[in-house]
């Protein structure tokens, strides 16, 4: 039988394996594009190289310039400067030695003393190197508005009157047909056509070059057009339809060089070689356009078919290695998974894998920056720290849904049972309305079961009128009920409930403790004690319930959320013996309640205690029947406040036990307890870190709508990660809470929709936890009323500010980006996808304003588990 399900598993591995590496050659299918040709009409030409820039007078130097010549030489005849500033005016000197014609630029701007300085030293040139054949006065100038057609017209009558070789200016066709009147002060017409920046796809681009060469020659018949700037970036945003990438600028240049030499077109390709420092002027996309990078190495090759990753074989090696990885300690104790699980698993280790192989490259074709190596380890980190989140959530998934059998199957005792030891319930209280805890005690008082005592705890309640009545009934009740009340007493819920141990009967065998507005079953303790018949059993539990889930709309999506941790979360620990203790509806032995106590340095004292019993080597056992229903928090607030006391423990206890978890030591925790409780916090981790991406979302956000010609969206792969964590949990808990917890889709829906309305507090939670040790104990109060509209919104203040912020980077961006770009779009889609956590916390806000339509149903419900 395991040679059957060995050879199925390696049959599905190697099929999806296939399937994967089948992606990669399918988006690096070849594609055919004419050879480059042995001679181009020209370069533009900008030496700079790594680390210079004209914008801090950084230059290069003599030597590094005729490198840059000497390897022009064999493409071209002709290359096309943009200034005579600095070493730049070189190069029509050290040109001569190649036999280079230089199209000699000036720059002219805004900044008028410079503009003197430019043209006095071109025309300088012009009349005394032999290189020069043409000066081009400015570039982009009017486009740019730095300066008026009256100006500018004037600087070129100056130029023409002092040298005796044609003159232009260089600007974007359309500029040339707004301002016709620049032709009769030019000797030739010089143009960009760079339809890249026009939203044009790659396939039309040639055709649209020879589209407005056209409309050029057609409007200036008597005059020679030069195509001054035609070109193509190889990395940067997405403009509508046009895609920077390599791939698409080897087959647009190859073709279109091979097209204007066949149409006889003089033209300057744009550009030799990348120049990082545009980045500051046009984008990150400025830095691309070279034909050749930094290292002035080619950037495709010249000959052959074009493919968009030429290493894309060793990619898909990387990919297939890391999912073997993933997918190796994810199956490392996979017995009791069906096939379909082990399926699904191979699957997601594949498209995790290869996600982050694809991230990884696409990053490293970024030129680095102290700025983007900073981002880029950051992104690193938190691409890998999704994946292993990403990758903890599928298996939870995958065990929830798909095994053969539960390992640890623990249901009730049905029955009698001769195991009936005494056991002593303890209800902890602080400052509870009376008529509920009473509720409680009768419950309690109405138990089957032949030997047990109650003993109730109000610590710190300063309100007389609130615990003696409370005092008072537990005398009416008889000498099996005993209540103490202690002020003060520190240590929290902990605190006192090891103040009462002592006063515990000596001959109790098993603790239980349950909180004051907890109804149980009368079977409860038949059913459970006896659990404690094995030796190594030391806590038994069941899940935490709730009876008022129907008496308003918020509730009900409050006891939807709910029931996700104890019918899915609990139930796949109980396989690894490695549940959560939660502080109600929980049983301990006596003995080693004694032994271990409750510690009273964290705010989550009952999770703490049963991982110090598996620290101890004990076991423990869950029936996920229920047997005693609470109530949920009354108003948004408070339902806040109880899963930031759950989250903030949850990494007090994480940095507590840290040698434990993390590195094994000190405990007898075995690995599968290890991995349960840190992948079961680790989600919450991550919404912690959340935070700093929306943070950097919306500074992001702003610099593109205050800069929106410098500052770009963000590459793709910063926004994919926790989109694809964002959609896969949400995904999950739909699908998961239709399946094993058996409601329906709406109510799966609803589930959903409360559980991102915790996200912000969980993630301020676990912020708080990691740089602070301990914070003051908040109870979560019962029956309380409702409040108003205005109340309700003030409690989810911050997600409201929040959320506003980002709608309002939406709209900006809208503005001041436009949507003509499908980089804008997917980064809005990431904003608005980003605020659904803050929209849904209003959402519950609202829902817990609303009135309650009838007070809850207070009678005991003794259903008899059968």
């Amino acid at each position: 039988m395991s040679s059957r399900i060995f050879g199925i598993n390696l049959v599905v591995v190697l099929a999806i394996a296939a399937l994967f590496s089948g992606f990669w050659a399918l988006y690096n299918l070849p594609v055919a594009a004419p050879d480059w040709p042995d001679q181009v009409a020209g370069y533009s030409f900008s030496p700079f190289r790594q680390g210079q820039t004209p914008q801090n007078n950084i230059y290069p130097s003599d030597e590094e310039i005729t490198q840059d010549l000497e390897l022009l030489s064999k493409q071209t005849d002709n290359i096309r400067t943009y200034s005579v500033d600095g070493a730049l005016s070189h190069i029509p000197r050290l040109a001569e030695e190649f036999g280079l014609r230089v199209t000699l630029g000036v720059w002219i701007s805004n900044d008028e003393e410079r503009n003197e300085r430019e043209i006095a030293k071109a025309i300088e040139l012009a009349n005394t190197s032999r290189s020069v054949v043409r000066v081009l006065v400015g570039n982009e100038a009017l486009f740019r508005r730095e300066t008026t057609t009256k100006k500018l017209i004037e600087y070129l009558d100056r130029v023409r009157a002092g040298v005796k070789v044609p003159v232009s200016t260089s600007e974007q066709w359309h500029i040339w047909e707004d301002h016709p009147e620049l032709a009769e002060h030019v000797d030739l017409i010089a143009a960009h056509v760079l339809p890249y920046w026009e939203f044009v796809p790659m396939e039309d681009s040639t055709q649209f070059v020879l589209d407005r060469a056209r409309d050029l020659k057609k409007l200036f018949p008597k005059k020679p057009l030069l195509l001054s700037e035609v070109g193509w970036p190889s990395n940067g945003r997405m403009r509508g339809g046009a895609d920077a990438s390599q791939a698409d600028q080897a087959i647009y240049l190859r073709t279109l060089v091979n097209t204007l030499n066949a149409k006889g077109y003089n033209y300057f390709v744009i550009e030799a070689f990348d120049q990082t420092w545009k980045i500051s002027d046009e984008g990150s996309v400025g830095a691309y356009w070279g034909v050749y990078n930094l290292d002035r190495q080619p950037k495709f090759n010249f000959t052959g078919p074009v493919v968009a990753i030429p290493q894309w074989r060793l990619l898909a090696i990387g990919s297939v290695v890391m999912a073997l990885l993933s997918l190796a300690l994810l199956l490392i104790d996979g017995s009791s998974l069906r096939q379909r699980g082990r399926t699904f698993l191979t699957f997601v280790a594949f498209a995790g894998g290869s996600a982050l192989v694809w991230i990884g490259y696409d990053y490293s074709q970024q030129y680095s920056t102290w700025f983007s190596l900073t981002v880029g380890i950051l992104l690193g980190i938190g691409a890998i720290g999704v994946f292993i989140v990403l990758l903890t959530e599928a298996h939870e998934l995958a065990e929830a849904a798909w095994v053969r059998a539960r390992r640890r199957p623990f249901q009730p005792v049905m029955g009698d049972s001769e195991y009936r030891p005494k056991v002593s319930i303890h209800v902890p209280c602080y400052n509870e309305p009376p008529e509920m805890v009473k509720q409680t005690l009768d419950a309690l008082a109405n138990l089957d079961y032949p030997d047990y005592e109650v003993i109730i705890i109000d610590n710190n309640t300063k309100d007389p009128a609130v615990w003696e009545p409370v005092q008072a009934y537990c005398e009416q009740l008889g000498p099996r009920f005993r209540f103490f009340h202690k002020a003060p007493i520190a240590g929290f819920k902990g605190g006192a409930l090891n103040y009462i141990l002592p006063f515990t009967a000596p001959d109790v065998e098993v603790i239980a403790v349950i909180d004051s507005d907890y109804c149980v079953d009368p079977n409860w303790l038949k059913h459970m004690v006896p659990h404690f018949a094995d030796p190594q059993i030391a806590v038994v539990q069941s899940p935490q319930d709730y009876r008022d889930g129907n008496t308003s709309t918020f509730k009900k999506l409050c006891y939807a959320e709910y029931k996700g941790f104890f019918h899915i979360g609990m139930v796949t620990r109980n396989d690894r013996n490695a549940i959560i203790q939660h502080g109600t509806m929980t049983m301990i032995r006596r003995t080693v309640m004694d032994e271990l106590k409750w510690a009273d340095w964290t705010i989550c004292e009952d999770a703490e205690l049963g991982l110090r019993v598996f620290k101890k080597g004990y076991s423990a056992a869950y029936a996920h029947n229920s047997f005693g229903k609470g109530l949920m928090p009354d108003t948004f607030i408070d339902y806040k406040k109880q899963r930031f006391r759950w989250a903030y423990g949850a990494i007090q206890i994480m940095k507590g036990h840290a040698r434990s978890l993390f590195l094994g030591k000190d405990s007898s925790l075995k690995r599968g307890q290890r991995y349960h409780f840190i992948a079961g916090w680790l989600p919450w981790v991550a919404d912690g870190l959340n935070i700093f991406f929306t943070v950097g979302a919306l500074l992001w956000s702003a610099a593109m709508i205050i800069v929106p010609q410098r500052v770009d969206p963000p590459l793709l792969i910063f926004a994919i990660p926790p989109l694809a964590l964002f959609v896969f949990k949400l995904g999950k808990i739909v699908f998961l809470y239709q399946r094993a917890v058996g409601v329906n889709l709406k109510d799966a829906f609803c589930a959903a929709v409360a559980g991102l309305a915790l996200s912000h507090t969980i993630a301020k939670a676990v912020l708080y936890g990691l740089f602070t040790t301990t914070i003051p104990f908040f109870r979560t109060p019962k029956m309380r009323s409702s409040h108003g509209f205005l109340v309700a919104l003030a409690e989810a203040r911050e997600e409201v500010f929040i959320m506003l912020l980002l709608w309002g980077a939406v709209v900006g961006i809208s503005i001041a980006q436009g949507l003509p770009s499908a980089d804008v779009k997917f980064w809005i889609a990431t904003l608005l996808v980003q605020s659904l956590p803050y929209l849904a916390a209003v959402i519950m806000a609202m829902l817990s304003s609303l009135p309650k339509p009838a007070e809850p149903q207070v009678e005991i419900d003794a259903e008899t588990v059968s």
